[in-house]
């Protein structure tokens, strides 16, 4: 991941010119020197020990591109030392630490964001377009399915709840935005299939409340072979004027009703916006920009904290939800 957020570092005109990286940190000492050979930090201070090379560098940004177990040190660490941090996704290992993250963010007088950086992808934002705009009518349901098999290896496949905790952040989150409604309450089933490569929990099926009636369903497995999804699922969202499906990539197609008769009312097809800005659709390069932007303005971005926890909030209603087997309230 860090190789991602130095790409895109590198290849951004606007990025190249607003960040100087002047340290790098690992626990693996070599693994930092061979990140700072491969993308020309040669002045870039490497060290195994985030608080020393903090110290030294004096830095106003900490990138923190951590396993979930270690993002609550590596956050504090770096607003204790005057940081403005954006860190990987989840926000925290659990509600709770990110609670705790939240108040010493405002304590700090400094930005915690992560990247949800699937917000920033073109079909999203015409997603979010569409709905905003009414064309649907009145928003009723998102339903979406995400089936892949995915071989990372490594801490993934150790991990607990690894496809609610790991992935379906970004589904979840996506959901919210593009919606505009709040989660409220969850049921879930989560199970760990024959034939998975993860130790725990690589499927899960849940039903969401949202604000204002709006109902969002997940249907998902990392140990899906054969017929694979988009990294972005696939969607259908339903209104009281019509539908709108999209394959996560490139297709499209809205339908709204035309007429007022028959069994099956007369449909005629429905136009999805394009994005307000080709700006907005970069990926991890649109979030780090809208994070230095706001820093800025002495503004929020649109992934901080503040609003990124009622995301990590549907993870652990859902994670609850499978564990209990009950329906859970939701609550940032």
């Amino acid at each position: 991941m860090a190789k991602g957020w130095l790409k895109a570092l590198a290849e951004t005109p606007s990025l190249k010119e607003a960040v100087t990286i002047v340290g790098l940190v690992d626990l693996d000492r070599a693994t930092a020197e061979v990140r700072a050979a491969e993308f020309g930090l040669a002045d870039a201070v490497i060290g195994t020990d985030l608080v020393a090379v903090l110290s030294e560098t004096k830095a106003d940004l900490l990138f923190d591109i951590v396993i979930p177990a270690a993002r609550r040190s590596v956050v504090a660490a770096g607003l204790a030392h005057g940081c403005h941090v954006l860190s990987e996704k989840p926000m925290a290992a659990s509600l709770e630490e990110a609670r705790e993250l939240r108040a010493l963010a405002e304590q700090s007088g400094r930005l915690h964001a992560v990247v949800q950086n699937r917000r920033f992808i073109s079909g999203v934002r015409r997603i979010r377009r569409l709905i905003e705009e009414g064309t649907l009518g009145e928003l009723t349901g998102l339903h979406c399915d995400f089936f892949l098999g995915p071989h990372f290896g490594g801490f993934r496949e150790q991990m607990d709840n690894v496809l609610l905790l790991d992935m379906a952040i970004h589904t979840f989150d996506a959901a919210r935005f593009m919606s505009g409604k709040d989660p409220q309450a969850v049921y879930c089933h989560e199970s760990n299939p024959a034939g998975s490569w993860y130790r725990h929990g690589a499927s899960a099926n849940a039903i969401f409340e949202f604000s204002d009636g709006v109902v969002f369903t997940y249907r998902g497995s990392w140990c899906a072979e054969g017929a694979p999804t988009s990294w972005e699922s696939a969607w259908r969202i339903t209104g009281t004027k019509g539908s709108l499906v999209w394959d996560g990539a490139d297709r499209f197609e809205a339908n709204v009703v035309a007429g007022e008769d028959g069994f099956f009312r007369p449909i005629e097809p429905a136009a999805v916006p394009e994005v307000a800005s080709e700006a907005d659709t970069h990926g991890h390069a649109s979030v780090i920009e809208s994070f230095i932007s706001a820093i800025r303005a002495g503004t929020k971005p649109e992934t901080d904290g503040s609003d990124n926890i009622k995301s990590l909030a549907m993870v652990f209603g859902a994670i609850d939800s499978a564990r209990d087997r009950k329906r859970v309230t939701i609550a940032a």
